[in-house]
């Protein structure tokens, strides 16, 4: 009910958070119901489950809205997500949607090579061509270095500070601490960050960010 009041004054997005973070489990039911609101013009969808995805995207589709923008949230599957079309057998027919872009906590560090790496992916989408197998090696490797970032073996306990680490190692923040106490890096966690720096030098964007440090902070 919430949600149809708010709806009334403002456009709203979805947004579906795991529980780990926070968020709590809605099912195809919710989701089918929420994008039946007329003011809905988007969902985030970050359960880091594709149980839970497939749930929001059944519900849209089935509700007949091929206006609500679809959004990975998902940082342990990104380029997945991003490259699928999702064929949807509803009651009215077979509809398809796509990922349209992501709101991920992963892109708050190494963006330049993200953008990159956007970019392509949005042209072999457009091109129809079959999916080159370059893109399942790197979806790999960035759920991997994500896994380290959001300190996913502690149960994302370290994510704030895994991300702080990068832009403290960066020069961007001064400090890799957060507001509580509670959330700092976990224990191996920056030596994991320093095995991602090695495994996969691609995903990073240091050398860009030393050229314009000095630009940025002086403007």
């Amino acid at each position: 009910a919430h949600c149809h009041r708010v709806a009334e004054e403002i456009p709203i997005v979805g947004f579906y958070l795991q529980p780990a973070a926070g968020g709590r489990l809605l099912g195809y039911e919710f989701w089918r119901r929420f994008a039946e609101i007329d003011n809905v013009i988007a969902i985030k969808m970050a359960p880091f489950n594709r149980y839970q995805t497939l749930d929001v995207i059944r519900g849209v589709c089935e509700a007949g809205r091929d206006d609500i923008a679809l959004y990975t949230g998902n940082d342990d599957n990104i380029i997945i997500d991003l490259l699928t079309t999702y064929r949807i057998a509803t009651t009215s027919g077979t509809v398809e949607r796509q990922i349209v872009g992501g709101l991920l906590g992963h892109w708050a560090v190494w963006t330049q090579p993200v953008v990159e790496q956007f970019e392509e992916i949005r042209a072999a989408r457009e091109s129809n061509a079959a999916i080159d197998p370059k893109w399942l090696v790197l979806a790999n490797q960035v759920t991997d270095a994500n896994a380290v970032l959001f300190d996913a073996a502690n149960n994302f306990r370290g994510c704030l500070s895994g991300i702080n680490e990068v832009l403290r190692r960066q020069g961007l923040v001064q400090t890799a601490a957060c507001l509580s106490e509670d959330e700092q890096l976990s224990p191996g966690q920056a030596e994991e960050i320093d095995r991602i720096y090695r495994s996969y030098p691609h995903l990073t964007d240091d050398d860009f960010v030393r050229a314009n440090l000095d630009d940025w902070l002086a403007g």
